[in-house]
């Protein structure tokens, strides 16, 4: 089964009802698609440059979470930033 390695960029807070949401769509529509779906929340103070290729890389996709403001506003930029600059398919809510 092919598996999508998908990086949510973004302060995860299990109590946020958007981001719950947004695992469980992702889930879903794996589910439906007959793909395995592995979602990651990464942190955006992980994202502030130096650290931000490293860490995004190894995604398939990148998604600017839901729930701003972000502990880093730079590191989500830098992190929208990798996605434009290497190809990557981006999704922002």
């Amino acid at each position: 089964m092919t598996t999508l390695r998908i990086g949510i960029m973004g302060d995860f807070d299990s109590q946020s009802d958007t981001h719950q949401a947004t695992n469980a769509a992702l889930h879903h529509a794996a589910a439906l698609l007959s793909i395995h779906v592995e979602p990651t929340w990464l942190p955006t103070l992980q994202l502030e440059p130096p650290d931000r290729a490293p860490r995004l890389q190894h995604y398939d996709a990148l998604w600017a979470a839901p729930g701003s403001p972000y502990r880093s506003l730079e590191g989500a930029v830098q992190g929208i930033r990798f996605a434009r600059e290497h190809d990557r398919p981006f999704f922002g809510t």
